[in-house]
C-alpha cells in the first residue's frame, strides 16, 4: 500500500454489533496505511470507543443531518471537501454513507472504496448482502487493495470493573435488543429462570443492558439475588465483565459481540427474524440458538448448551 503521508477517511457510524465487528478492518486499514493521519466518521455513541482504539488520529462526529436540512449539510459537506483526504474506505455501505460520496463530488473527489454508484474500488459482489458481515468487509478491502483483514479486537476495551464488587462466579445476561423488534427477544420470564437455576449453581446472574432496558432489567430481576447492571456499563466495561464471566446468553444484540468477540463463553438466541449466518456474534465459544419464535425455545436447552467455565 501507498507509503505517502496523506489523510484517508474511514466512515463507520453503527450499530454497535457493527462497530464491534469493523475492528478487524480498523486494524487492517491502519496497518496497510502506517504512514498516512487516519481520520473516522462516526456517531456520537462510538466516538470515545473509537479513540481509546488507537487505529485513528482523528474521530468525527456525524451529526447525521436529513436531506432537507440545508444548513446541516452545508456544514457537513465542507467538512468532508475539508478534510483532503485521497481515499475513503466506507465501511457503513448505506444509502447514507453512499450520499456522503456524492457530496464530496469535485476536482479532488477521491478515491472510494463501497458500493456508491461510480465509486473507485466498489465492492463488486451482488451476493455481498448474504455474507456475514465478517466475510463481507475483509472482501470489500481485499477488493480495494488490502489482502488481510484480522479478526475482530478488543484487547484495548479494558477497564477496572472492581467497583460493581461482583463475586467471583458470575455469568452475564444480555435481554435486551431493538425495542421496535420484540420478536428477537427470548421472554423475560424465561431469562428469569435461567437465573434462578444459575443461582442454584453458585453463579450469580448479571444483567448489562442500556438505560432503555432498566425496565425490562428489573423486571428479570425482581427482589432476587441477581445483579442488575442495566446502564451502568460502558462498552469497555461489556468487555472486561466478558474476559471475567463465567458465561453469557443473550439475544442478538450488539453486546453479545463484545462478549463473544472476548471469549466469554457464550449462547446467543435467535428467532426468525434475523439470520445468525449473516449477523451471529463470532469468538472462541460461540453457540446459536435459534427458534422461529423465541417463545418456544426451552430454558432448559439453553441451560444445558451454555457450558460455564
Amino acid at each position: 500500500m501507498t507509503e505517502r503521508k496523506g489523510r484517508l477517511l474511514v466512515i463507520k457510524l453503527g450499530a454497535l454489533g457493527d462497530f464491534v465487528l469493523a475492528t478487524g478492518p480498523f486494524a487492517a486499514i491502519r496497518a496497510a496505511h502506517p504512514n498516512d493521519e487516519i481520520v473516522l466518521l462516526t456517531t456520537a455513541p462510538f466516538a470515545e470507543f473509537a479513540r481509546a482504539s488507537g487505529y485513528f488520529d482523528e474521530v468525527w462526529v456525524d451529526e447525521r443531518p436529513s436531506r432537507i436540512a440545508l444548513i446541516a449539510i452545508q456544514r457537513l459537506r465542507r467538512r468532508l471537501r475539508g478534510g483532503r483526504f485521497y481515499r475513503v474506505y466506507d465501511l457503513q455501505t448505506s444509502s447514507r454513507s453512499s450520499w456522503y460520496f456524492r457530496l464530496m463530488r469535485g476536482l479532488l473527489r477521491p478515491q472510494w472504496s463501497g458500493i456508491a454508484f461510480g465509486c473507485s474500488h466498489p465492492h463488486a459482489n451482488r451476493k455481498r448482502n448474504a455474507m456475514h458481515t465478517i466475510e463481507r468487509q475483509a472482501e470489500q478491502l481485499a477488493m480495494a487493495g488490502i489482502a488481510e483483514t484480522p479478526f475482530p479486537d478488543l484487547s484495548w476495551a479494558t477497564s477496572d470493573t472492581s467497583r460493581f464488587n461482583l463475586p467471583a462466579r458470575f455469568a452475564l445476561l444480555i435481554p435486551g435488543g431493538a425495542a421496535h423488534r420484540p420478536g428477537k427477544r427470548w421472554p423475560a420470564d424465561s431469562y428469569r429462570a435461567l437465573a434462578e437455576i444459575w443461582l442454584k449453581q453458585g453463579v450469580t446472574p448479571v444483567i448489562i443492558g442500556g438505560p432503555d432496558e432498566a425496565d425490562l432489567a428489573d423486571q428479570i430481576a425482581g427482589d432476587t439475588d441477581i445483579r442488575n447492571l442495566a446502564g451502568q456499563t460502558s462498552f469497555a466495561d461489556i468487555a472486561q465483565l466478558s474476559r471475567e464471566a463465567a458465561g453469557v446468553v443473550g439475544n442478538d444484540t450488539g453486546p453479545m459481540h463484545i462478549a463473544a468477540i472476548c471469549g466469554c463463553p457464550s449462547v446467543v438466541l435467535f428467532s426468525g427474524e434475523s439470520d445468525p449466518s449473516i449477523t451471529a456474534p463470532r469468538g472462541a465459544d460461540v453457540r446459536v440458538l435459534r427458534r422461529e419464535n423465541l417463545g418456544d425455545l426451552p430454558v432448559s436447552e439453553v441451560a444445558e448448551t451454555l457450558s460455564l467455565r
